[in-house]
């Protein structure tokens, strides 16, 4: 309301200032008054009830100031005053007045104590509610250090007198221990809601704890989760499947706080349930998301690699939802493996390509972006460059030692984001197995070689290129033993087979005809136009190394090795 309305009713509706000194006021009021204001501030003090205490505090106010009635406001969420207790011949709780609206609204509004004699005459008044008149109204705010919190309204003289300047001091005393007791409870409810929700955070958190896995030690996977919060986003898990792969898998839930934990746990429970099987990865993830597109509330999703691990051969197969790119780390050289899939919980029916790679004596680093996000000295995100120094700088050392000094190092930075991380490690140097082929010595059999040799190599990770220049190496091989050792004979007997060594593939193909002499097969010299004969010439360019070794008993065994990509 503005000034002009006001200046038109000064002598019905009074406005007097909030802040008084309160040696001014006591030197305008008697000891009784003093009095009550000592017994209101105890009674509030005494109780934690503010609704009760309010219940009271209303009637005591009313009984002293010979009033018919009385009521406490207090301002709502959107800027409406709520009626919280009253006294009187009618129950006015509940009752609620739009913000700056009415007398109560005025005195809100203003900060001011209001004091009208008329009511008839004040152009905020209301009008009566649920049959009481009201012939004169004394509303003084509740203030407090952000602001009047609400205000309180005695009515009507029961003398049928005016009220005064100095009932309006009185009720004007009366609000700050009222103001204050509010405040405080406010204070203290929002205490109790703190502590509240922080045992249910920290409930969460155990229970997020209770979903990841147990260390193993016989297991070749260390994995380490880092809360930003109370509770986190980020997930991993990892198990055993019938055929002895160990299935894993990592996830990051979009947004934080509850809703994020509560679909944290959703996700890895279904991604647990999905891979006991030893699905696919690709068909693994699909139907993680099929099922989340259905129950996931719209503009959440989740990212997550699932995948396994085979400990005989060290191969490592999976599937990427949006998940930040995997590196794969031998010796000196990294190999980024990006996600080529989107987050599960967005689209449903959407494929998911697998990758394999060999671990071969290296390690491979699943890490969600908290780890990429982790701000450096230079207050800038590390990135994956930070992340691959960071891998170097602990290299050397056990799994386990490399990824509690990794998360030693990130906690000393500054974490912006929920942290998890997970190595797969293949410590272990010992030439691995991954299968052969054995049959006579017929040109029939080079279609069975080649197809054998392709298969393996797409699944050690070498590109198309690649590929087709190995099987082309190896079926050169085979052939100049057939053609030569055999001397074209089909009844002689050729075996093929194929190892897994440190950072190597490993061809090894042995026959049993006549020892030949290792130090007559060479490439041949390329300015010699003669046709045929350049094998040797194939083999030397495409596989990094090779010679002839003298086998147990008769024959010649020939070994091809190629690092990985």
């Amino acid at each position: 309301m503005g000034l002009a309305p006001l200046a038109q009713a000064r002598n019905c509706s009074v406005s007097l200032p909030t802040r008084v000194p309160t040696e001014t006021l006591e030197r305008r009021i008697g000891a009784e008054e003093v009095g009550i204001l000592a017994d209101f501030s105890h009674a509030f003090a005494a109780t934690l009830d503010i609704d009760e205490t309010l219940r009271r505090a209303v009637a005591q106010i009313a009984e002293y100031m010979n009033a018919e009635a009385a009521a406490v406001f207090l301002v709502d969420e959107d800027g409406s005053s709520v009626c919280r207790a009253s006294a009187g011949p009618v129950d006015v709780v509940g009752l609620r007045v739009e913000r700056g609206k009415g007398i109560v609204g005025r005195a809100i509004a203003e900060n001011r104590v209001q004091l009208v004699r008329d009511t008839l005459r004040d152009p905020d008044f209301l009008g009566d509610q649920r049959g009481f008149h009201s012939r004169s109204i004394l509303s003084a705010p509740l203030d407090s250090a952000n602001g009047p919190i609400g205000a309180l309204q005695v009515l009507n003289k029961r003398d049928g007198a005016l009220f005064d300047t100095h009932d309006a001091d009185v009720l004007r005393l009366l609000a700050v221990p009222t103001a204050l007791a509010l405040n405080n409870a406010r204070l203290s409810r929002e205490l109790v809601e703190q502590n509240r929700i922080k045992r249910e955070f920290q409930l969460a958190r155990q229970m997020q704890k209770t979903l990841l896995p147990p260390r193993r030690r016989d297991l070749p996977i260390v994995a380490m989760n880092l809360p930003a919060r109370e509770i986190s986003g980020d997930f991993y898990d990892f198990f055993e499947i019938d055929d002895g792969r160990i299935a894993f898998c990592i996830g990051d839930v979009s947004g934080k706080g509850m809703d994020a934990a509560l679909l944290m746990v959703r996700a890895s429970s279904c991604l647990r349930w999905a891979g006991k099987d030893g699905a696919a990865p690709g068909v693994w993830l699909a139907r993680v998301n099929q099922e989340l597109c259905d129950t996931v509330t719209r503009g959440m999703f989740v990212c997550a690699v699932a995948g396994y691990l085979d400990r005989n051969t060290s191969m490592v197969e999976f599937a990427s939802a949006g998940f930040p790119p995997l590196l794969l780390h031998r010796g000196e050289s990294f190999r980024e493996i990006p996600a080529s899939g989107p987050p599960l919980g967005i689209l449903k029916d959407v494929p998911f390509e697998a990758h394999r790679a060999a671990l071969a004596g290296g390690s491979l680093y699943a890490f969600s972006d908290g780890v990429t996000d982790v701000r450096g000295p230079d207050r800038k995100p590390i990135g994956m460059d930070g992340v691959r120094a960071l891998i170097g700088r602990v290299a050397g050392g056990s799994p386990r030692a490399r990824v509690r000094a990794m998360v030693g190092h990130l906690r000393r930075l500054a974490l912006s984001d929920d942290t998890t991380l997970m190595l797969l490690s293949d410590d272990d140097a010992q030439p691995r197995y991954l299968g052969g082929i054995g049959g006579l010595s017929d040109p029939e059999n080079l279609r069975l070689v080649r197809r054998s040799v392709s298969d393996v190599v797409l699944r050690l990770g070498f590109d198309e290129a690649e590929r087709q220049r190995l099987v082309l190496s190896v079926d050169e091989a085979v052939a100049n033993v057939i053609r030569h050792a055999y001397g074209g004979c089909c009844d002689g007997r050729v075996e093929l087979s194929f190892w897994l060594d440190a950072g190597a593939i490993r061809f090894e193909l042995r026959d049993f005809a006549a020892p030949v002499d290792p130090e007559r097969i060479r490439p041949r010299d390329l300015s010699d136009c003669r046709p045929g004969g350049l094998g040797i010439n194939l083999i030397d360019t495409v596989m990094d190394e090779w010679r002839f070794l003298r086998p147990d008993g008769d024959g010649n065994l020939l070994r091809m090795v190629k690092r990985l990509p």
